[in-house]
């Protein structure tokens, strides 16, 4: 059994080395785009991830099915160490990502087996996630966070000048505080929902945040002016 565990593990890290990619290839660097006619051929011969492996389902050894592979992860020295299984419909809730270690799994005749796994077995594992640098976020965040801020300071400054308005700039300052508390109210409830989005979702998030700021600002500057 040890044997048919390690089976896929050996397969894939043997196939992606074969066909290059267990070296990654680094986003900006220089690489040749030059293959000779040899190795296009064997380019397009490999082993293709995609085409082999990713969709493919998981099941446990009483014939249910777990999920399908959505991911894989290949640790720094090269091996790849976890599959990350969808695992949503299995345990009936919406969205389950979980990360299971690649030994675990076994090849039963092209069959991807995870022998003694439950639904329960699985529900208690946690939800997987990718990390990621937050730099790009934070920095994202806080630029929403300073134009929320000036559109609150502005609503502060309106409501302070109203009382002294003649009644029709006073028409015209409580038309654009009405704007203004709309945009702020937005903006504020769109960043909320977007620090609470898991790492991998707050890009969903970013554009309407981004709509929402850039509409404070325009009701900002249209008060100032």
């Amino acid at each position: 059994m040890k044997k048919s565990s390690a089976i896929v593990a050996t397969t894939l890290l043997g196939m992606l080395c074969a066909t290059g990619l267990a070296e990654a290839q680094v986003a900006g660097a220089t690489t040749s785009t030059h293959l000779s006619v040899s190795e296009s051929t064997q380019v397009a011969m490999g082993w293709s991830v995609k085409k082999t492996l990713m969709g493919k389902t998981l099941y446990n050894d009483a014939g249910e099915k777990i999920g399908t592979v959505e991911d894989l992860i290949i640790s720094p020295d090269k091996n790849v160490s976890y599959f990350i299984v969808g695992a949503g419909g299995f345990v009936g809730v919406g969205r389950h990502d979980v990360a299971i270690p690649v030994a675990q799994v076994q090849d039963q005749s092209g069959k991807l087996v995870i022998p003694g796994v439950t639904k329960d077995t699985i529900e208690a594992m946690p939800d997987f996630d990718y990390a990621y640098d937050t730099t790009q976020r934070d920095r994202f965040v806080a630029t929403a966070a300073q134009d929320i801020a000036k559109g609150r300071t502005k609503v502060a400054d309106l409501e302070k000048k109203t009382d002294a308005l003649t009644t029709e700039t006073k028409i015209k300052v409580d038309r654009q505080l009405t704007v203004l508390r709309g945009d702020v109210k937005v903006a504020e409830d769109r960043l909320a929902e977007m620090k609470q989005a898991t790492a991998n979702r707050w890009k969903e998030f970013e554009a309407r945040v981004s709509a929402a700021t850039a509409r404070l600002r325009k009701a900002v500057d249209v008060a100032t002016g």
